[in-house]
């Protein structure tokens, strides 16, 4: 068993042995009282947990959340006067995307539709931030007020009715041994913090307006943040629309393979004029007949019957245009399907 779990026990004990001096029973309360502090423990435990879970709703990493609070807690210290902002996900976000976007370049429709997309996540922080601030000040903050103040109070106060009650049985009971004036003095302390106990309960279940106002505060933030949210993201979303119906009307445009070049210029030594130089003029690997052809710029495997295979460099016969895609071509005496990406037009077919 644990330390506290002692200390728990002995106090009970002890408590049990005072009421039980003299083989009779403590004073006992009225059912009135204990209905109030029935009444008055829950709605404590309901204002603690809600703050605690509120606060876990606006800054939802435990992380993060110690990490700001340690750093307020510094700058309070130190009298600096400005806190520091959690680091909202729409703003981490935002970063990257603005940061990619301008390393894509404006010139791509993505790297400028990330930034502009960027900038909209940066409004939803700000959106975002401004629901922290108002839920704090309208709705955290009045119920903390309740925690500082009210539950400490009643918690103040049960305590020192508890051992005033204590004290009196004790006298009590010691009745005959213990003058009637210290038994009387100990009876009217009791009721006295019996009364402040019953006062500060009462108090706090009578705070049902405030507390409702601020639950409809707290409400009304959180939907006007959502109303803003989506006026950013309906903004956002009809342009992006707009972007992808210009990206649609734009001329496609189609990757071309530059042709290859010869890594050298081969020069001719003229044998016949004493060995003096001049510059070769070799022949084209090809003088472009009448009929239309291509030149392969790959190797080209064929995978079926109907398709011609060729390799790099080979001049092919254009029979017919097929689609944007393929062509028709004979080489070798062999006629099938070739794909345009894979050759170079010399004479094109006629239209």
């Amino acid at each position: 068993m644990s330390v506290a779990g002692f200390r728990k026990q002995f106090i009970k004990a002890s408590q049990m042995v005072s009421e039980k001096v003299g083989g009779a029973e403590g004073t006992k309360l009225d059912e009135d009282f204990k209905d109030l502090e029935r009444r008055a423990d829950i709605t404590s435990k309901a204002v603690v947990e809600v703050v605690n879970r509120t606060t876990e709703y606006l800054q939802p990493n435990p992380a993060h959340r110690t990490k700001l609070s340690m750093l307020n807690s510094m700058s309070k210290i130190r009298g600096q006067a400005n806190s520091l902002g959690y680091p909202q996900t729409e703003g981490l976000l935002a970063d990257s995307m603005i940061k990619y976007g301008m390393e894509i370049g404006t010139h791509s429709n993505f790297g400028d539709a990330l930034q502009a997309v960027g900038e909209s996540m940066k409004k939803l922080s700000a959106t975002k931030d401004s629901l922290d601030m108002d839920v704090k000040q309208n709705f955290l903050d009045p119920l903390q007020r309740i925690v500082d103040k009210d539950i400490k109070d009643i918690q103040h106060h049960k305590k020192k009715m508890e051992s005033r009650r204590l004290d009196y049985d004790y006298k009590k009971k010691r009745q005959g041994k213990t003058p009637e004036e210290e038994i009387r003095q100990a009876l009217e302390k009791f009721d006295e913090s019996k009364e402040n106990a019953e006062t500060s309960m009462y108090n706090l279940l009578e705070t049902d307006v405030e507390q409702v106002s601020q639950l409809a505060a707290f409400v009304q933030a959180v939907l006007q943040y959502h109303r803003n949210a989506t006026d950013i993201l309906e903004e956002l979303s009809e342009d992006l629309t707009k972007r992808v119906q210009e990206c649609q009307s734009q001329p496609k445009r189609e990757y071309r393979p530059k042709s290859r070049q010869a890594s050298f210029d081969y020069e001719r030594t003229d044998q016949s004029n004493g060995g003096s130089m001049s510059p070769a003029t070799s022949p084209p690997a090809y003088s472009p007949a009448a009929e239309p052809s291509c030149r392969a710029l790959y190797d080209f495997s064929p995978e079926n019957q109907s398709e011609l295979g060729f390799h790099e460099g080979d001049i092919i016969t254009l029979v017919s245009y097929i689609d944007e895609n393929w062509l028709e071509g004979r080489l070798h005496g062999k006629t099938g399907y070739l794909p345009i990406n894979y050759v170079e037009v010399i004479v094109p077919l006629p239209q």
